[in-house]
């Protein structure tokens, strides 16, 4: 299983850092981040926003979330944009989806898909993917997310 270590490394290098707007992995990807040594050179901050209203509190738009769903790569991509607008990253990780749950207060969506985004502000730049949420238990597809994201930055970052 993949870590974030040569991320934070190569982070660490270039002086840049990372923050995380995370909803339905609920703080994994801050936590398998911060397992690093070293991370708190380039970790800048994390919110883990479930709600819609605490991810417009954060910058996300209400226009977007009304448009494509609080369950869309659009809303992933707003997440990853505000959390670096309000850290000051460089590097914005936005996840929104569904993990083995249906939404009472949001009943759209597909089942057990994740949308991931991350936007690289000194680029202006989006990588983003749609995840499958495939294994049995909620802790198994936040594994399977992290996995995912790690692939995206070491693709795109190192």
């Amino acid at each position: 299983m993949k870590t974030f270590k040569r991320i934070v490394k190569k982070l660490r290098e270039e002086k840049k850092s990372i923050a995380t707007m995370e909803s339905c992995t609920g703080g994994a990807v801050a936590n398998a981040i911060t397992n690093i040594e070293g991370a708190s050179d380039v970790y800048s901050y994390s919110a883990i926003t479930y709600s819609n209203s605490f991810k417009i509190k954060m910058g996300v738009s209400k226009e977007i979330i009304d448009t494509y769903t609080v369950y869309s790569k659009e809303t992933a991509r707003e997440m990853a944009h505000a959390i670096t607008t309000f850290s000051g990253a460089e590097l914005g990780v936005g996840i929104t989806g569904k993990l083995n749950r249906i939404d009472k207060n949001n009943p759209y969506g597909e089942d057990n898909v994740v949308f991931v985004a991350i936007y690289d502000k000194t680029k202006d730049k989006y990588w983003e993917r749609q995840v499958q949420a495939k294994e049995g238990s909620r802790k198994k597809n936040k594994e399977f997310v992290i996995q995912e994201i790690i692939e995206i930055l070491e693709e795109n970052v190192l």
